[in-house]
């Protein structure tokens, strides 16, 4: 009897055994299915030239993956492979997040586009311009970049332990042009957005992301403050010298501190760290109209709004034939870098290079991660147009 107890235990670990590396292995092939050896070749390409250390590249549909890879290396000096859940300061792509928190409080009825953002920061109401001239900015101005709002100098402009001592630096500067004349980009626009989002919810800026954005999309991996089990995830950041060797460098939103120190602001206009499978996850959901897994994260009218111009006429940076929705660029005229692109694509990319577009039409995102610190211009690198021209095939 203990013999056959044994024996019928066996049996059971090896049927275990066998569909657990059932399943791995055909996770794996799955993951190897949705590598495109065209893309995959042509960022190994950009590897061995030293445009990039590594790059995560990623093509999703609203419920599927097209394209998932990993290439080159997130730690050169200790020839650290790039991994795909390895992860990288996403910079600006952090805007879209916090515009889509800013939506969540006007489905709510907490709060409208339109509001005078003095309402909410009363130290903002004194808002001036350096002639002199009193100005009225409104929250949508501040997420399509055409407040006027200036920026601290740049030894300051990330060592603010809140966005409350932000908020209070951001009140003394002058406005550089009447809100709504002119379209310039604008960091201080987004932290201001962040700080009311914290005056209307009653919570810190980073806890309100967590909770309404990380955790139901399941981004475990996005956060302003990385935890010390992350931290060796962490991809290196590096700078293209002009002998074309790359030397690591410095994340400058972080003023020296570490990505695990918690006093310095959580930063809206880019202080997110995350994973490519993460932010796709935040992608997909606006592919599907505000919804993920059968889960309302915001109204089909509030994605809408977000991809939908706001700028008129004016023009918008960075490359050509764009404009401005709340937190997002869209494409107006697909060109250049744009190509693929249809129509009302919208999305954004990050200081680094890492890029994210999302495009309503072919019911696609691209998705890249890279830490390059000096391209000339990320969002319009060759890398990304070879990466955006290989996943629309």
């Amino acid at each position: 009897m203990i013999y056959e107890s044994h024996k019928r235990l066996a049996v059971s670990r090896t049927l275990v055994f066998c569909f657990a590396f059932s399943y791995v292995s055909s996770s794996l092939f799955a993951q190897e299915k949705s590598v495109r050896p065209g893309i995959k070749r042509a960022m190994e390409r950009f590897v061995s030239k030293n445009e990039v250390a590594g790059v995560v590249t990623m093509v999703v549909t609203p419920n599927a993956t097209l394209h998932l890879d990993a290439t080159g290396f997130s730690d050169l000096a200790n020839k650290t492979p790039m991994e795909i859940d390895s992860i990288h300061w996403i910079a600006s792509m952090s805007k879209p997040i916090t515009a889509a928190c800013m939506m969540m409080l006007v489905d709510e009825g907490k709060i409208a586009l339109s509001d005078p953002i003095s309402k909410y920061l009363p130290e903002m109401a004194g808002l001036k311009t350096a002639a002199g001239q009193t100005v009225t900015i409104s929250i949508e101005q501040l997420f399509n970049h055409t407040s006027g709002m200036s920026e601290l100098p740049a030894g300051q402009a990330y060592t603010s332990p809140t966005l409350t001592v932000a908020a209070e630096k951001y009140a003394k500067l002058p406005v550089l042009f009447q809100p709504g004349s002119k379209w310039q980009y604008s960091q201080t626009s987004i932290n201001t957005a962040a700080r009311i989002i914290e005056m209307v919810s009653g919570k810190s800026f980073d806890l309100f992301v967590e909770e309404r954005v990380c955790k139901p999309l399941g981004m475990r991996d996005t956060t302003f403050y990385l935890s010390d089990a992350q931290m060796p995830r962490l991809a290196k950041s590096y700078t293209k010298e002009a002998d074309g060797i790359l030397k690591e460098s410095p994340i400058g939103l972080l003023s020296g501190k570490k990505p695990s120190d918690r006093n310095r602001m959580p930063a809206g206009n880019g202080g997110l760290f995350s994973t490519i499978n993460d932010y796709a996850a935040f992608c997909q959901m606006l592919l599907n109209e505000g919804m993920r897994d059968g889960q309302r994260i915001l109204s089909e009218k509030s994605v809408t709004r977000l991809r939908t111009p706001t700028t008129g006429d004016l023009k918008t940076g960075f490359t050509p034939g764009n404009a401005w929705g709340i937190g997002c660029c869209v494409v107006r005229e697909p060109q250049g870098v744009s190509q693929v692109l249809s129509v009302g694509s919208f999305g954004h990319g990050g200081a680094y290079g890492t890029q994210a577009w999302i495009d309503p039409v072919r019911k696609r995102c691209y998705l890249i991660m890279v830490q390059r610190a000096n391209f000339p211009n990320a969002d319009d690198s060759d890398l990304r147009k070879e990466f955006q021209k290989l996943g629309a095939e």
